[in-house]
């Protein structure tokens, strides 16, 4: 499968790393340069501001496509609150800016640094929570991570984003504050 990842921080190069593991081909951009090819799925693994402007900018090459957005939209100059409707989230946004896409939110409840190791705090497996409308798509990303460290778990519909907005928040405040490493956070144990 082919993978198209905007961003080229730990974030996407963590992400990415999976999809190579589990035999991936994954072609990356930064959010500045001009992508020239989309996969199969396409990864949005940039911070929340540059994702309206990725949106609008790639609105034609994004209809059909399964777009991933991991962002966690955080009020980054106080940390005190997530700067999307209460009642709305990142991805829900992002789905209305992309209405022809199957717009998905995963990757947002993870650190980089359990990406890369494919462990919470080097003991349980890291979990991909997923929330998103087509149940298809989710399968289909699921697949992509198949023969990766990953465990991918289906966390319902793209309302349920807000959730996991919110737990990536509390995740990210945790570790600011060092109650928590950034190779630490939240494990889904069977």
């Amino acid at each position: 499968m082919q993978i198209t990842i905007f961003g080229k921080g730990n974030m996407g190069q963590a992400i990415g790393h999976n999809f190579e593991a589990a035999g991936q081909t994954v072609t990356y951009y930064s959010s500045k340069d001009q992508a020239t090819t989309f996969g199969d799925l396409i990864v949005m693994a940039v911070p929340y501001p540059a994702l309206a402007a990725l949106a609008k900018q790639y609105a034609t090459e994004l209809k059909g496509k399964i777009v991933i957005d991991i962002t966690n939209p955080l009020n980054f100059d106080t940390w005190d609150s997530l700067v999307v409707p209460a009642d709305s989230s990142a991805a829900q946004e992002l789905q209305k800016q992309l209405p022809d896409s199957k717009v998905l939110k995963a990757f947002n409840t993870t650190f980089a640094a359990t990406l890369q190791s494919g462990q919470v705090n080097g003991k349980e497996p890291t979990t991909v929570l997923v929330a998103g409308d087509d149940d298809d798509a989710k399968h289909q990303l699921a697949q992509a991570l198949a023969g990766s460290p990953l465990q991918v778990k289906d966390a319902g519909k793209l309302k349920r984003a807000r959730e996991l907005e919110a737990v990536g928040f509390l995740q990210m405040t945790l570790a600011a504050s060092e109650q928590i490493g950034w190779d630490g956070g939240f494990a889904v144990i069977k």
